[in-house]
């Protein structure tokens, strides 16, 4: 198996299995490496601290009781940045001290792959991509988004 590219990595925590497999089908498509697909809170800190991914893409209703706000306040203090991808835009707002962007639902995997393609871009300093339209960006999305590195 082929390690992946660096700035490639990414992880999904999303509650429903078909469209977190849909998702890992479209970004593994547009060339990206999914290195786990978890619902959970505590599998996606495991995974992360395993394997830092350069990009979380998390739900912020998760399965049980496990909620993405709080489980991006744990991957902010670890560094990793989190693109929100949930229906719930108000949530998401409320919320965006601990997220670079929120992709709401229903997107589609040119949406995804569009908003993925340009966060990452932009957190290695590359601006010429334009934002697509139906991301919204929470913070300025530049080299470092270690906490509080964002001021």
């Amino acid at each position: 198996m082929n390690a992946p590219t660096p700035g490639k990595t990414l992880l999904i925590v999303e509650d429903e299995i078909l469209p977190a497999m849909a998702l890992q089908a479209e970004l593994e498509d547009a060339g990206y490496h999914v290195m786990d697909l978890t619902g959970l809170h505590q599998e996606a800190l495991a995974a992360a601290r395993e394997r830092k991914p350069d990009l979380a893409l998390v739900n912020i209703r998760l399965q049980g009781r496990d909620d993405g706000i709080a489980l991006a306040v744990d991957l902010k203090a670890m560094g990793i940045p989190v693109l929100f991808i949930s229906g719930q835009v108000s949530r998401a707002r409320t919320a965006q001290t601990v997220a670079i962007g929120s992709l709401p639902k229903p997107y589609d995997a040119a949406d995804m792959v569009a908003a993925v393609d340009y966060l990452l871009a932009r957190l290695t300093g590359d601006e010429s991509l334009p934002r697509p339209f139906h991301l919204e960006v929470f913070l300025p999305v530049t080299g470092s988004l270690l906490p509080d590195a964002a001021e």
